[in-house]
């Protein structure tokens, strides 16, 4: 992809895009504020917004945002498609970034099921604008990143939600086992644009930047085509939205920290972790009136002062097993485990063992790399022979007959008698997966068609 200026070239038309994105009828650009490049070096002033709009970086940026896939936003632009329309319009868009004309498009808004009951909001950003933020976020990281703290893992080069296992399990051995359990109330939608940036502003010196993502927090949200205007929140889905999370939080973080607190936070998700129910309780109550000067509230009926063993922490839990304390999956994990490899292995889905397989696979392997750190296997084998016994029964419902599902047995070596017998499980399949099936479609069998263990 192209994105260098090329002064010869013409703006084209846009296809499905009918914003200008300089903010002025017809495309006619009017200076609001100096251009980066007329400004004060000293000064700080557009120095970020050009070294994240820099050749480099923009290739960079476009390779993430491309890695990364996604939906097209209110523009109807995909991927692809966009990356054409770069070629022609970039000069343009740059053009109006630097001279803080570019105007974001709105985001569309995506409904997707919460784990716990209930929808989450995402807002889409078109490509381009994730293209733009996921460059400003590549120059800002590395600026921010190192004033934060060291008990923060999410959205953090070399860091990751096993770090945050890893210190809640030390913290836990140490003796803290009384978990402050904090969940805030739709913290991505009820951000105040004005005390973000204000801490924002205490970090970031370009007012062009500044100004450049207050535009994006204020673009607003397209539902059923109708622009809806915010005055809260920060969309997720946009890849600046990670890190202005870590900005506004991090003032919580650092409170913590000047008072001696053991404690971990991943994002919104933060636990502390004290010795006594007493002391929770007096955290607690102390965070409730930190988190309302930064215009955030507590969602009471997630948050808890609890033991450890009650409590989950980003989909795992904590168990005591052979003098220790051991990470383990989480109840509510191993539910949309089932749940999702269950719909992965419906019989009436009318596709092929092959293509089943591929997805289980994909899945299990994303699972398993995710869940690296569990240290139980107990939960883990009951739930690799569920799912031998799932693809048993996909089996007999694919071969359909008696006399075909016969004749495949004996393909696969198994004794007259004991085709005879797993034949008759056509018409039974959950049963008939367990009768005898198990001895010919063994654990090696779905080793072979590449099956992970989950133990």
């Amino acid at each position: 992809m192209i994105l260098d200026p090329v002064r010869h070239q013409k703006p084209g038309q846009l296809g499905r895009q009918t914003e200008d994105r300089c903010g002025t009828p017809n495309g006619r650009c009017r200076d609001e504020t100096r251009s980066a490049g007329t400004t004060d070096k000293g000064s700080g002033r557009g120095h970020l917004l050009a070294q994240a709009l820099t050749r480099e970086n923009l290739q960079r940026a476009w390779q993430r945002v491309r890695q990364n896939g996604g939906s097209a936003g209110v523009d109807g632009l995909s991927i692809a498609e966009t990356a054409e329309w770069l070629k022609r319009h970039w000069p343009e868009v740059k053009a109006a970034l630097l001279a803080e004309r570019y105007r974001p498009s709105p985001v569309r808004r995506v409904m997707i099921p919460k784990a716990g009951g209930g929808e989450r909001e995402l807002g889409i950003p078109t490509v381009i604008d994730r293209l733009i933020q996921q460059a400003l976020l590549q120059v800002l990281q590395p600026q921010l990143d190192g004033g934060f703290s060291e008990h923060s893992y999410g959205f953090r080069p070399g860091r990751s939600a096993h770090g945050a296992i890893a210190a809640a399990r030390a913290h836990l051995m140490a003796g803290y086992r009384i978990v402050v359990d904090v969940d805030l109330e739709k913290f991505f939608d009820r951000v105040d644009h004005d005390t973000l940036m204000g801490r924002l502003a205490r970090k970031v010196t370009d007012p062009a930047v500044l100004r450049l993502v207050r535009r994006y927090l204020q673009a607003g949200v397209m539902v059923e085509g109708e622009l809806q205007q915010r005055t809260m929140g920060t969309p997720q889905g946009g890849p600046l939205s990670p890190l202005l999370a870590n900005v506004l939080l991090d003032e919580v973080d650092k409170r913590l920290e000047q008072r001696g607190h053991r404690f971990v936070r991943y994002a919104d998700d933060c636990n502390i972790y004290v010795r006594s129910y007493r002391a929770g309780e007096r955290v607690l109550g102390w965070l409730r009136r930190l988190y309302g000067r930064l215009k955030l509230s507590v969602n009471e009926g997630k948050t808890a002062v609890a033991h450890y063993r009650g409590r989950k922490f980003l989909g795992y839990a904590f168990v005591w097993s052979r003098g220790q304390i051991r990470p383990t999956v989480a109840q509510s994990s191993q539910k949309r485990l089932r749940e999702r490899l269950r719909q992965l292995t419906q019989r009436t889905q009318g596709r092929s063992l092959t293509a089943i397989v591929a997805d289980v696979r994909r899945y299990l392997l994303g699972w398993k790399a995710y869940f690296q750190l569990v240290e139980t296997r107990e939960p883990l084998l009951l739930h690799d022979q569920w799912l031998r016994r799932r693809l048993r029964m996909v089996h007999l419902v694919h071969w359909k007959h008696g006399r075909r599902a016969y004749r495949a047995l004996r393909r696969l070596g198994a004794s007259k008698r004991i085709a005879a017998t797993g034949a008759k499980g056509i018409r039974h399949w959950w049963a008939g997966a367990r009768n005898n099936l198990h001895n010919i479609l063994t654990i090696a069998y779905f080793d072979r068609l590449g099956i992970p263990r989950l133990a």
